[in-house]
Order: structure tokens, then sequence, then C-alpha cells
């Protein structure tokens, strides 16, 4: 038993090098101009490149997306029930305005009314209502129940 146990874990450990051993591999030359013929084909050059950051944007791109961010609340959005500062790089790109109603926040999973807007130190009110409609009907359903059951015991 004991011998197949060290077996097992010498093979996990094989496995485990050469995958970290291929996973410290290099690319010594990003861009590099690679001559080739084919058969019949004359010479031809090949680019590799390895494109990190993506193209660099032109100046019409960059005008419509400062038009596009103009729109938008440029401060900072915070949920008021764990404090989560809404980060657009983490929620595809898109700005808090541009979220569903069926956004939820990453870390409580409270729900996009429960953001506030932020200004300095101090934490503000979403235009969507907030928690008003909720309580309102919550109530209501209350006083709904309490009035129906004094019906049903007078009446039934």
């Amino acid at each position: 038993m004991n011998s197949i146990l060290k077996s097992i874990l010498a093979v996990c450990l094989l496995f485990s090098f050469c995958e970290l051993s291929a996973g410290f591999s290099t690319v010594s030359h990003v861009n590099k101009k690679v001559s080739t013929t084919g058969a019949g084909i004359g010479p031809r050059t090949a680019t590799t490149s390895l494109n990190v950051f993506g193209k660099k944007k032109t100046a019409a791109q960059k005008a419509e997306e400062e038009a596009k961010a103009a729109k938008y609340w440029q401060g900072e959005w915070v949920c008021k029930d764990c404090g989560y500062i809404y980060n657009r790089a983490e929620c595809a790109g898109l700005y808090f305005e541009e979220q569903g109603p069926g956004f939820r926040c990453p870390q409580c999973s409270g729900p996009r009314r429960r953001y506030a807007k932020k200004v300095g130190d101090v934490v503000g009110t979403t235009l969507d209502g907030g928690d008003a409609p909720i309580l309102i009907f919550s109530f209501g359903g209350v006083i709904a129940t309490i009035l129906f059951g004094f019906w049903a015991v007078e009446n039934l």
C-alpha cells in the first residue's frame, strides 16, 4: 500500500514538473520577419507579432469614447450594502448606467438600486426609487394580511 502511494506521488510530481517547465518557456523574437519558400512558390515574408495591448486608437475613436464618457457619471458608484466601488474593468467595460436592471453587486449580490453616487465623502441615492417602493408595498401587504385575518375570523 505504501509503495503504491509513493509511486502515485512520484507520477504526480513528474507531471507537475513537466507542466511547470513548459509554462516557463519564453518568446525571444516578437516581431521577426521570416523568409520562407514554398514548393513552386516564390519567396514570401511573414510577420509575426504579439498584440498584447491591442491596436492604437485613432483620433476619431478617442473623440467618440470621450463623448460617450461625458454622458455618464464620472464619479464613483458605491454599493450601499457592502461598500463595493463599481469598477468598469471588472464589469465588461460598461459604464454603470449601461448596466441592465438585472445587474447585481459582484461582492454581495445586492440589486442595482442599492448603488449610490459618491461625491467626495458623501454617498447619495440613485434616481430609480431606492427602497421606497419595496417598503411601501411590504407594509401594504402586511396591513392587507391583517385586515384579511380580521375579516376571516368574523365571517368564516
